[in-house]
């Protein structure tokens, strides 16, 4: 049985709080999702299916709403917002994006539902949290991105070279994942005490935190950290870590070995490549090798022994990569217990075996289409808390009779 089966979550529907709902789906939660008359907007953003620009093949829309049943409410309308305010009386969770005033215009902030559902989770995810204006401005996936910050830890060691933003909706995931997380630690809480809670997400303040030392260097000691190619930002500069291989293709090398059995690994690599003759380093390799004790790297650029172990380790690396393709170059690392990563494009990274093994490549039948369709897997794995895609997301206003069905004297819109 999936970990949320049981649970009720009502879902506004809003591209900001989409992911949070799918996540929640895709682990076995009754997500209801809420559109507005004519389908949230997101319907109509490309790519399509086959390229047929329909709102019911919106691949955009199909990905974010998986595992969710779909009704169309007319919350201005009164019949319809009865029929919300009795889908919210009975959820454990409502999770919104809505303008800041908007639902206590509707009489459905949470100190009026908390009054009829006492359990009531209600996760508010916002560019910067209810109670800030500025959450009503327009926003999208780029300035929240820029707002909170992470774009400046991206980029290039040329500095003459703007910023690079992530791509893929990193700042509205981002927002959904510390939502979800928060949902998470709410229902916990629930456990104890009965009562729901209100979450106020601050989209802007999640990505805010995820800059690793960057907010925090400025805040202690007032220091920038600056952009470097393909490894982290720093207030100092780093080596570089690219390297090209045979093939012509680049990996990243993260850090080069550190202790000794890394250093041996490396060095019986090389061997057997036959590289070992024609590398000078080969003997301070084999000294980390027989290092004994721990390997200060605080020392690197003090200690003359151990700066040159530390760097024929990236220069027994960088001679590997020159001799191997880059996959051979990334599996032998691994083997090695050596944090690489191939350098892959979205297409290339889809059909790596690694990827596979992950479950990243999930079939979802269309029925309506007659078309297996394949989606992204989960963003992780919990043996104990299997994940699914139940369903594809849901036409628009699929489940209206089915949902609206089931409260006594109302009829179906």
């Amino acid at each position: 049985m999936s970990v949320l089966a049981g649970l009720k979550v009502v879902e506004l529907s809003n591209e900001y709080c989409a992911f949070a709902g799918k996540l929640l789906g895709d682990m076995g939660a009754d997500v209801v999702l809420v559109e507005p008359p004519g389908g949230d907007p997101s319907r109509t953003y490309p790519p399509f299916f086959r390229d047929e620009e329909d709102r019911e093949k919106s691949l955009y829309f199909w990905h974010y709403n998986t595992s969710k049943r779909g009704v169309v409410l007319d919350l201005d309308d009164a019949d319809d917002l009865a029929r919300l305010k009795a889908l919210i009386l009975e959820a454990d969770i409502l999770v919104e994006s809505e303008p800041v005033s908007r639902l206590s215009a509707l009489g459905l902030d949470y100190e009026q539902t908390h009054a009829d559902n006492p359990g009531l989770i209600h996760v508010a995810l916002t560019p910067y949290g209810r109670k800030e204006p500025m959450s009503d401005l327009p926003q999208t996936d780029l300035t929240l991105m820029a707002a909170g910050g992470p774009p400046w830890n991206c980029g290039y060691d040329d500095h003459l070279l703007p910023p690079v933003r992530g791509w893929g909706n990193q700042g509205y995931h981002t927002g959904c994942h510390f939502a979800v997380m928060s949902m998470f630690t709410a229902l916990l809480a629930r456990l104890q005490t009965g009562r729901g809670q209100f979450i106020d997400i601050s989209m802007t303040a999640a990505l805010n935190v995820t800059t690793e030392a960057g907010s925090y260097s400025w805040l202690i000691n007032q220091t920038t950290v600056e952009r470097q190619t393909g490894r982290h930002a720093a207030t100092q500069p780093t080596g570089e870590t690219q390297m090209r291989c045979a093939d012509g293709r680049w990996v990243n090398t993260g850090v080069p070995p550190r202790f000794p059995a890394e250093f041996a690994k490396l060095l019986n690599w090389m061997a057997d490549l036959g590289l070992v003759e024609s590398f000078p380093e080969a003997v301070f390799l084999e000294m980390g090798a027989n290092w004994q004790g721990p390997f200060d790297l605080s020392q690197i650029g003090t200690d003359d022994t151990i700066t040159a172990i530390f760097m024929a380790g990236r220069e027994g690396l960088q001679t590997i990569a020159a001799t191997v393709s880059a996959q051979d170059f990334f599996e032998g690392c691994q083997s090695a217990g050596l944090a690489v990563g191939v350098i892959n494009s979205p297409e290339e990274a889809l059909e790596d075996p690694h990827f596979i093994a992950h479950g990243m490549k999930v079939p979802v039948r269309h029925e309506e289409l007659d078309e297996t369709v394949i989606y992204p897997g989960a963003p992780f794995v919990l043996p104990a808390a299997p994940w699914r895609i139940s369903r594809p997301a849901p036409k628009v206003g699929e489940h209206n009779e089915e949902i609206f069905a089931i409260y006594s004297g109302q009829e179906s819109p």
